[in-house]
């Protein structure tokens, strides 16, 4: 399949968009015309002569897509950290420690990926589901296994989702179980290296919609060989790098006690902190880490659902805004028990204002707060949409020209809903909705890259 071959369009409608943080865009009866590249070649708004013109060319033609009454075009959701081979035990055995959640469940199960067979199977499912929530952006950790990896480029590809995905690295035999992990450190690096070789080199992918990423699991999974070998290649190549920093009290204190010094610091030293790293959670970086964070331009992956069960403390979230830090959300699958990017949205604000609250009744109310620590749901969607593509460094995540047309197409007049948008409603009191109502049942239809890759 060729992502370089489809045909040009336009999209006629109302538009909702974040275009920078704090600022929302509503763009009524908007045209946005697509280009075959998949990109945004003009938005006209209103009744503007050009708007009229281009819409009778297009309708001649039979490719302008017109929204209905109550439907509203979203930019696609980007979930910034998704264990693809985790979906099988979405929700299952949150009630143990991090620690022990990984050798008694995640292990075993991300083993069965030899069989490709069975990570076909998975993997379809996934990718399905994920684009049916409107998640039109996904940066997967896979396995260690490079036939089952390059398979879910394959369906990812198929399917026409955006995917950065990455062949799991993990050599340490302290912390890695003998029946799942890379026989050494020069093995996990000419798999890695195979990897991205294989896509970079995958028939109908030179637009670029699948991407490799250099995937240590963590430090503590890592040989210092391998980590460095990691970053030796990360340099070499340009692509994308994705980890685990500073998760939970377990994570944080094992980097320290074994590199003296915090993972952010540690992944820098092995270089691997760059422009292009989305380090997945971060909840206790340090004022130092940020420092480090800033300079080298990396984002962060907050996982504020997932975080509830094995974090033991809330993201920073606000804080790490007005610094500067690029952040956006992620599902953290399986580890977050809900795959819809909005449900995190959701309880993203729900963390940060029991962060600014506090939670310990006992403590009198200037005692337990942390104030200036809450978001709003603006800020959420844009977490969802635009932060997202600005912590990847992608033009994916508003409309604008040049930028990728993943959107999706919500529809606030579903009979039995929850979702009711009003055209009387101010953009942010449609935004809020969205934010606490929508579900994937509002979801009509989705586009990556001008392609309709899920419809209701």
């Amino acid at each position: 399949m060729s992502h370089s071959s489809v045909s040009e369009r336009a999209f006629l409608g109302n538009v909702l968009h974040t275009p920078s943080r704090g600022r929302i865009e509503l763009l009524r009866d908007a045209l946005i015309v697509i280009g075959g590249d998949g990109k945004i070649g003009a938005i006209h708004r209103g009744n503007s002569p050009q708007a009229a013109e281009a819409i009778r060319q297009f309708q001649g033609a039979g490719t302008l897509i017109t929204s209905g009454k109550g439907q509203y075009l979203l930019p696609g959701l980007i979930d910034l950290h998704v264990h693809a081979p985790q979906w099988p035990q979405l929700g299952l055995a949150l009630d143990l420690p991090l620690e022990e959640w990984l050798q008694a469940y995640t292990f075993p199960l991300e083993a069965l990926y030899a069989d490709l067979e069975y990570a076909a199977r998975v993997y379809e499912s996934l990718v399905r589901g994920l684009l049916a929530n409107g998640t039109t952006t996904a940066l997967y950790f896979a396995t260690i296994h490079l036939p089952a990896t390059q398979k879910l480029a394959d369906i990812c590809l198929e399917k026409s989702q955006r995917a950065l995905i990455g062949r799991v690295a993990m050599d340490n035999p302290d912390q890695c179980p003998v029946f799942y992990r890379d026989a050494s450190a020069a093995t996990a690096l000419a798999e890695t290296a195979a990897f991205i070789d294989y896509v970079q080199s995958m028939t109908g992918n030179e637009s670029g919609l699948i991407r490799p990423v250099i995937t240590p699991r963590f430090i503590p999974s890592c040989s210092d060989e391998l980590l460095h070998g990691l970053g030796a290649l990360a340099r070499a190549t340009g692509c994308h790098v994705q980890t685990h920093c500073s998760e939970s009290d377990w994570e944080h204190e094992y980097v320290r006690n074994r590199c003296g010094v915090t993972d952010t610091v540690a992944l820098e030293s092995f270089g691997l902190l760059s422009r292009r790293t989305i380090l997945a959670h971060g909840n206790f970086i340090s004022e130092e880490d940020v420092v480090h964070i800033l300079k080298a331009g990396a984002g962060i992956a907050h996982c504020p659902l997932s975080n509830v069960y094995f974090s033991d403390a809330i993201f920073p979230l606000r804080r790490m805004l007005a610094r500067g830090v690029h952040v956006g959300l992620g599902t953290d699958i399986a580890g977050g028990a809900s795959p819809s990017i909005l449900d995190n949205a959701r309880q993203a604000v729900i963390a940060s204002r029991s962060l600014e609250a506090g939670v310990d009744p006992a403590l009198g109310r200037a005692e337990r707060r942390l104030p200036e620590s809450r978001i709003d749901a603006l800020t959420a969607f844009w977490l969802a949409t635009a932060g997202g593509g600005v912590a990847l460094d992608l033009p994916i995540g508003i409309f604008r020209e040049g930028y990728y047309f993943d959107a999706l197409l919500i529809d606030g007049d579903v009979p039995d809903s929850n979702l009711h948008l009003d055209e009387a409603d101010t953009p942010a009191e449609m935004v809020q909705k969205i934010v606490y109502h929508a579900a994937r049942a509002n979801i009509r239809d989705v586009w990556v890259a001008n392609r309709r890759v899920h419809t209701r």
